[in-house]
Parts: C-alpha cells; sequence; structure tokens
C-alpha cells in the first residue's frame, strides 16, 4: 500500500530589501487600485531573472520600473515608464522581454534604460492583460494574457509566439493564467492558474496543437499559484502567494518540500540563481524582499529568442 509522506517544511532567508530611496510611500496607483483592493502599495516586485554576471533583475509593477540587483544584494534602477511591467525574460545580451500589462511584449534594453513595442495586439486587438513568459530551446515564446479573468470569466488566453513572427492562441477558457514554464523535454508546459487555484499540465504536440490538458496540482486558500518553475530533475515549483509558500513537486505533482517565506506572505515569483543555479530566489511582492533557499537540484537553464524581431 503506498502511503503519501508529507514533505519537508524549510524556511526562506531575507536576501536583500527595496531601499527606502525607491520606494513610492504614500503614492496611489491604478493597477494598486484595481488589484489590491486600493491598499498603500510603495511596491510589488515580480518577474525574477538572472543575467550571465549573476546580477538578478526584478519588475516593480505598479510604478512601470525594472531594477538590477547585483550578488551582493545592492540595487540599482534600470528603467522606469509609463506601464506595469511583470515576467522577464532575456530576448538578447542587451534586452529584456517584459510582459506589459498596460502595453503587452516589450523589450527593454538594460544598459540604456529604453523601453520598445515588440507585440503590442493581436489582430489589431489589445491583449487582456499580459503576465508572464517562457522560450523553449528553439526561441518559441509561450505567454499568459491574464487580465482581470478569473472564475467568474473564464477567458484569459496562453500564446504561442514562433521566431517567424506567427502568433498561436493555444488556449483561450483559462481563469487568470499567470505563470508559465516547461518540463526538462519541453513537451509538457505548466500553466498557473491563479483563480482556479490550479497548476494545468498542457501537453504539446508535435503538430503545434496542444491535447488533454489536465489539472495537474490543486492547491487552496485566498490566491492560487503564481510563478513556476522547473528544475532538472523534473520537480516544479509553483509560488504561492496566498499562502506565502513554495510548493516543490514530483512530476506527479507530490510536495516533497514546502519553503516559507520569511517575510510577508505573498511570495509571487521564483528564478534559480547562483554560479550551480541551485539557490531559489523568491519575490515577496508586498513587502518588497527577495527571498532565498538552496536546494539539492538546479533549475534547468533559461533560453532566450534565437531571432528576435525587431520593433
Amino acid at each position: 500500500m503506498f502511503v503519501l509522506q508529507a514533505p519537508q517544511v524549510r524556511d526562506t532567508e531575507v536576501f536583500t530589501r527595496l531601499p527606502d530611496r525607491f520606494r513610492r510611500t504614500g503614492v496611489r496607483s491604478d493597477w494598486a487600485d484595481a488589484n489590491r483592493g486600493g491598499q498603500a502599495t510603495d511596491s510589488f516586485l515580480e518577474g525574477p531573472v538572472f543575467d550571465a554576471a549573476g546580477n538578478l533583475y526584478v519588475s516593480d509593477i505598479p510604478f512601470g520600473r525594472i531594477f538590477r540587483i547585483d550578488p551582493k544584494g545592492e540595487w540599482d534602477l534600470v528603467a522606469e515608464w509609463a506601464g506595469e511591467p511583470n515576467g522577464l525574460k532575456w530576448l538578447n545580451e542587451r534586452e529584456l522581454l517584459v510582459t506589459d500589462y498596460r502595453h503587452g511584449l516589450m523589450a527593454c534594453d538594460v544598459t540604456t534604460g529604453s523601453v520598445r513595442p515588440y507585440l503590442d495586439r493581436r489582430n489589431s486587438e489589445r491583449f487582456k492583460g499580459v503576465n508572464d513568459l517562457v522560450f523553449d530551446s528553439r526561441g518559441n515564446l509561450y505567454f499568459t494574457d491574464q487580465g482581470q479573468t478569473g472564475l467568474h470569466d473564464p477567458t484569459g488566453r496562453l500564446y504561442r509566439l514562433r521566431p517567424d513572427g506567427r502568433l498561436d492562441l493555444l488556449l483561450s477558457n483559462v481563469p487568470s493564467p499567470n505563470g508559465v514554464a516547461l518540463s526538462p523535454d519541453e513537451r509538457v508546459l505548466y500553466l498557473g492558474v491563479t483563480r482556479g487555484n490550479q497548476v494545468w499540465r498542457v501537453p504539446l504536440l508535435d503538430d503545434g496543437s496542444v491535447s488533454k490538458v489536465s489539472a495537474f496540482f490543486t492547491s487552496y486558500g485566498p490566491s492560487g499559484p503564481d510563478g513556476l518553475a522547473v528544475d532538472e530533475a523534473g520537480r516544479v515549483l509553483v509560488a504561492n502567494p496566498g499562502l506565502g509558500l513554495c510548493w516543490v513537486l514530483s512530476h506527479r505533482a507530490e510536495p516533497e518540500l514546502v519553503l516559507r517565506s520569511g517575510a510577508g506572505a505573498s511570495l509571487t515569483n521564483i528564478a534559480f540563481g547562483g554560479p550551480d543555479r541551485k539557490t531559489l530566489y523568491c519575490t515577496e511582492s508586498v513587502s518588497g524582499v527577495i527571498l532565498r533557499a538552496t536546494l539539492d537540484v538546479a533549475g534547468l537553464p533559461i533560453h532566450r529568442a534565437t531571432r528576435p524581431r525587431s520593433g
């Protein structure tokens, strides 16, 4: 008889905090009014991604900013614009591809701070509000279009943008699509479904379509899965902001490890870093803190575009 073992529980540690000089205390934002119930929000960190030198880049959604954090935990402002940036992935050596809730896909040059449109509409129609993204090894880009969807309006979308510019709508019935990650063999995409409190398993077929999409993992609480990552063993890591946890799940969605937030209860997104990619870094969005924990398996490498589109 098989008995499911209780997962190990560990605390994360605080790596660094957003300095006071960058906190917008007492400043209202349209994003916070809509998504935080008008609560005072001096920042909301998301989208962690590392460069080759070990610097960590994060976005600040309500105030349209991207920060760079060096390996010692020192912060620099890279870019600021009238947008709402969320997910970040490398487009090329100098540019981050950004899912901007207001403007669609944007490209940000981290050396100059300049920002340009990359893909702002589909068939002349604006996106609902793009959220997160991931490249595969062939340069296909998968990204989510979340907007204000949820169980009341399950019309969130999952797209694939091919290197030749073709845009495929893979799913259009998701109640709040959020984080995306790929299995090691890239035959499965994992999709965070925040308002459905699940992670969906999306098989990627050889003809470019998807089929037999299923609920891989079901969580609980006021806000479901957000950012995702996958390690070299095929385990799926799930940031769960409603609980202040990161689940580490086996390939059968069995919790093997639970990482608890060391500051606040809004652990929104995750990225592997460090020289061996065995340190997991987490954004604790409400408090403006970066958490970290050392794991025993390295995260998968992060891919980028093979043939970047021009603006």
